[in-house]
């Protein structure tokens, strides 16, 4: 009981006292649909050069300091899944100390245009993107994923009580029941949002109706809030740590994180690994700091063993892929270590990455 009331009050007691030389203004050139978050971190230059890499890569499949307009791709629909992306505004959120939270809200093009409303958490001590299920021990993410999905059930159905205790049922009415009953609702820590508060972390999970059937969804997207007392027994260590305060940040999985290296230990490459999937899947962007030119890795990391593919162009022939190289490596610590070889003569060339 002395140790969680400990615990709450380090968290109560801390504020942005570090984050005071945390700095955001609009990435340039900024416009009515280009409103994109750029971090000043004066302090932690390196940590700053992560969090902008991070967001630049991943939201706007744009390399910093590769020239042109860092908008082009996400604004033109060029970008990776051809449809347009559009940032109209973001803000920082309050939270403890270690953290920076950043809500976004922008529209993208779907079969429809969308707006949208994201979030994203990083760890000040060391620039990396923060995983939902890293703040949890791995034997309770279950549990906790339980949590989230109750709260939603019993939001739902609190909704649903309501629209059925109608005597004479609109067809309207009908359709909401129709809507909310086949809800899906089972979402776990690998495939939810969440943000960062001074005393309590919330989830988001997403609405019940897809766009044709949003006008029917009065309840809209799930915020689900969780005082940091109330997830604390579930916590691993990284995630207590990282919330109390503490400058201890132990080990983390290599999804969401930036790796440098070389490939034949002569050719420096930049590596941004993304989430690593509940089927061990994931995609990676990386790049030849000379060029800044973006390709893409598939694979899978089972076993802190990565098998990564990485693609050479599109056949329209034979309807796939054409391989440019295949990737075999295993994570050693803070590091990356195997080998490339190219996929037509066969040539191996090794590979080292060591986490920034």
């Amino acid at each position: 009981m002395k140790r969680n009331l400990l615990f709450f009050l380090l968290i109560s007691g801390l504020s942005f006292s570090q984050q005071k030389n945390v700095k955001i203004n609009n990435l340039q050139p900024a416009s009515e649909n280009h409103n994109f978050p750029l971090i000043s971190y004066s302090v932690k230059p390196l940590v700053e050069n992560k969090i902008n890499t991070f967001l630049q890569v991943s939201e706007l499949e744009y390399i910093p300091n590769s020239g042109g307009n860092p908008f082009k791709l996400a604004s033109t629909a060029t970008n990776y899944y051809s449809n347009y992306v559009y940032f109209f505004d973001w803000q920082k959120l309050e939270t403890p100390k270690n953290i920076l939270s950043i809500s976004i809200n922008g529209e993208a093009s779907g079969a429809y245009p969308e707006e949208f409303s994201d979030w994203k958490n990083f760890d000040l001590r060391t620039g990396n993107y923060i995983n939902a299920e890293a703040l949890f021990q791995a034997s309770a993410t279950k549990t906790v994923a339980g949590l989230i999905q109750k709260k939603i059930k019993k939001r739902v159905n609190s909704f649903l009580v309501k629209l059925k205790s109608e005597k004479n049922p609109s067809e309207e009415v009908q359709e909401q029941i129709g809507l909310y009953e086949g809800c899906f609702m089972d979402y776990t820590l690998n495939g939810i949002q969440y943000f960062f508060g001074k005393d309590k972390l919330t989830f988001v999970a997403g609405r019940c109706s897809n766009h044709a059937m949003r006008a029917l969804d009065d309840l809209g997207s799930h915020e689900l809030e969780f005082t940091y007392k109330e997830l604390e027994k579930y916590l691993s260590i990284y995630g207590k740590n990282l919330i109390s305060g503490s400058e201890k940040i132990g080990q983390t999985g290599p999804g969401n994180k930036l790796f440098k290296g070389k490939i034949d230990g002569k050719y420096p490459i930049t590596v941004l690994f993304n989430e690593i999937n509940e089927d061990d899947s994931f995609s990676a962007t990386y790049w030849y700091d000379k060029n800044k030119k973006s390709i893409n890795w598939r694979g899978e990391f089972v076993h802190d063993h990565f098998s990564i593919t990485e693609d050479d162009y599109h056949s329209e022939e034979l309807k796939e892929w054409i391989p440019r190289a295949l990737i075999e490596a295993d994570l050693k610590g803070n590091k990356i270590i195997g080998t490339w070889q190219d996929y037509k003569t066969k040539k191996y060339l090794n590979l080292e990455l060591e986490e920034l």
